[in-house]
């Protein structure tokens, strides 16, 4: 009976195109599980990337963006309220723009905004005609930078409801024009 090692010198012997496709296959599976755990090692969450549908964000994030993520163990979201006094910027405007699913719902589409406040439960997340409306929950206040200033929670989006740390999937900390486009199709 023959040895694997003999097997495979046997087979390559025989059929050498049908090796080296398994081995150039194999290789190339190699490099992206290799680029995939840099990536989540980087990240802290998956996916680490997502992509930009829609122009909610614009100008500051564009239709077809590939935005790459890190999770919230990596670091404190900084909101847009905190980050005036203390300067710091995140894609041209004070606070951090956050990766979330509305509601929790695993079937809705992410939803790229910028986190305005942040609001303990009890505490008034806006104010309209209908008076004041009070956070059900502690969570975050979002808002698309091309939204005219009208928060996610008066939207369908997450309406009334703030945005829990546990709907985060994490914070966007870089873009790659018009590959998100390549990655949605896919």
């Amino acid at each position: 009976m023959l040895k694997p090692r003999e097997l495979i010198k046997l087979f390559t012997a025989k059929h050498p195109v049908i090796y080296d496709n398994v081995r150039d296959v194999a290789f190339s599976l190699a490099i992206v599980a290799a680029i995939m755990l840099i990536l989540y090692a980087y990240a802290g969450t998956w996916p680490p990337m997502v992509s930009v549908i829609g122009v909610s964000m614009h100008p500051n994030m564009e239709d077809g963006d590939l935005v790459f993520i890190q999770g919230l163990a990596r670091g404190a979201i900084q909101t847009y309220s905190n980050s005036t006094s203390t300067g710091y910027r995140s894609f041209n405007d004070y606070g951090d723009v956050i990766v979330y699913r509305p509601y929790g719902d695993p079937s809705s589409e992410w939803v790229i905004h910028r986190a305005v406040r942040w609001v303990e439960r009890g505490q008034v997340m806006y104010t309209d005609s209908l008076g004041d409306h009070v956070a059900p929950a502690s969570g975050y206040i979002t808002l698309g930078d091309n939204n005219d200033g009208i928060y996610d929670q008066k939207t369908p989006i997450c309406y009334d409801q703030p945005v829990r740390e546990e709907w985060i999937l994490g914070v966007a900390r870089l873009k790659l024009p018009y590959l998100g486009y390549l990655r949605h199709i896919i």
